[in-house]
């Protein structure tokens, strides 16, 4: 099992006692007398069966504070996940923090930094990178939006069947134009679990077909990933406290319905909410405040002892992979890991969720060993504390780097990155002044060269193809 990070410091708290109250109390208070729209006929009949308030015309729902403390008790605080490879099981919850791979809906262009539609040896490859990068736990919807050649109905269907073929690393699913029922079959063939979504729509709104996938993930005994996101000041209010109230109420309804088609499912949380930009209307990637409305949801949910996941870590307002780029991404995750959350979206993300690159996912993996390790805390003990040591080697002369205490404690107390610049100058000009881009241009072709990803069965990759082919038959004929 990949044990990813355990946090062993306590959790960053920004909010009070206090306001976390008054925070459930608002969404309580949202799901009780506004309402939530939920556009699903079985949904609706499965609320009405269940003491919620429901308006079959306006597909209007309104839940009893009772049932929803109830459903909330239902989740399990921390859950298994198999995989195709034991090695890359995860166990989500607790203070355990595990990071995944962000998207982009096309790859980018390293020379001019334009985005352009990937080909499927690219995106192949991509997966082949994931598959290697060791502080990269589990795969996200997509890395793009499919490849050169496909029609728009088999973008998330071809890209589904790269991520399963060519990683044994936890995916996660999403939906389109009812793929996830495909998607459920192909990994069926594999023996492993997949984690599905089910996204609610800003605001306050959950559409026919996320209703539909949420039933698929838990008919097919997946755990469900529940995800909402707004742009606050456009779709929830401009205030952190507001968005936080119809983004917690928006996830709560899902848990509700969740927990009342399967008591017990095993459920996770992500947060995806932004600021808008006031001045030309786009969601404000990489803003502070988006990092700070991530600590909030994470500090309500530990309340609620239900993992959480947050997805506005992966991507930022650059264009490049530059400064920017990085503390972007870096503070908001450092922030989040410190919060609490169970899972960062992280790797590989760009620009505005329009661009990704395995360039970009290799510099985020020495990111997230660093916020690793950070979060693992100082250990203390009488060995680490070494006074014994201490009064061996004295004052001047002495030192520590011929000893046994030294060798045996150094790797554990440092992160060693793996293509951050930490060479001397003269090495540095001597070895062509390297950036760390440079670096990670390098690694990526090592990468591609050694790393052999355990590959599906010839019968297994048949299988998928023929799921494929059944797919393309039913969009033609749709």
């Amino acid at each position: 099992m990949l044990k990813g990070f355990v946090r062993k410091i306590k959790p960053l708290e920004v909010l009070s006692e206090e306001q976390v109250n008054l925070l459930h109390q608002g969404a309580l208070t949202v799901l009780s007398e506004t309402g939530i729209k939920i556009l699903n006929q079985k949904a609706l009949k499965l609320l009405s069966e269940n003491d919620c308030q429901v308006d079959f015309d306006k597909k209007l729902v309104k839940m009893p504070a009772a049932l929803i403390e109830e459903c909330l008790e239902r989740a399990p605080s921390s859950f298994f996940v198999k995989a195709r490879q034991s090695k890359h099981d995860v166990m989500i919850g607790a203070d355990r923090l595990y990071f995944r791979l962000f998207a982009g809906m096309n790859s980018i262009d390293l020379g001019t930094w334009e985005p352009r539609t990937p080909t499927r040896q690219e995106l192949y490859d991509y997966m082949t990178i994931v598959d290697a990068l060791p502080n990269l736990h589990m795969v996200g919807c997509y890395p793009y939006f499919g490849f050169e050649g496909l029609s728009e109905n088999m973008k998330i269907p071809e890209e589904t069947a790269a991520k399963i073929r060519n990683t044994t690393k936890i995916p996660l699913h999403c939906f389109t134009g009812g793929s996830h029922t495909y998607t459920a079959k192909m990994m069926k063939v594999t023996g492993s679990e997949a984690i599905g979504v089910c996204h609610c729509a800003a605001p306050l709104t959950y559409y026919e077909d996320s209703i539909e996938a949420m039933f698929t993930w838990i008919d097919a005994g997946f755990p469900l990933y529940l995800c909402s996101g707004s742009v606050a000041g456009g779709s929830s209010p401009a205030t952190i406290a507001g968005s936080s109230v119809t983004n917690n109420a928006e996830l709560i309804a899902g848990v509700v319905i969740a927990q009342l088609k399967k008591p017990g499912l095993r459920t996770m949380v992500g947060n995806f909410v932004f600021p808008q930009n006031m001045v030309n209307g786009t969601p404000l990637f990489g803003d502070i405040c988006a990092a700070l409305h991530a600590a909030s949801f994470s500090q309500v949910w530990r309340g609620y002892k239900i993992p959480t996941a947050v997805s506005t870590t992966g991507l930022t307002s650059s264009k490049i992979m530059d400064y920017q780029c990085g503390y972007e991404k870096s503070m908001h995750a450092l922030i989040s890991a410190l919060s609490g959350v169970n899972v960062i979206d992280f790797h590989g993300g760009l620009s505005s969720e329009l661009t990704a690159h395995p360039i970009q996912a290799i510099l985020d993996d020495d990111v997230a060993g660093m916020i690793g390790r950070f979060i693992e805390g100082v250990e203390v003990t009488d060995d680490s504390i070494a006074t014994d040591l201490i009064k061996e080697v004295g004052p001047i002369p002495g030192h520590y780097l011929s000893k046994e205490h030294t060798r045996r404690w150094w790797k554990s107390q440092q992160y060693t990155t793996s293509v951050a610049d930490r060479l001397t100058y003269p090495e540095w000009i001597k070895g062509g002044k390297k950036s760390a881009f440079d670096f990670a241009k390098a690694k990526y072709d090592e990468l591609l060269e050694s790393h052999k990803p355990v590959l599906l069965t010839e019968g297994q990759d048949r299988q998928i193809e023929e799921i494929l082919d059944e797919l393309r038959r039913h969009y033609k004929v749709k």
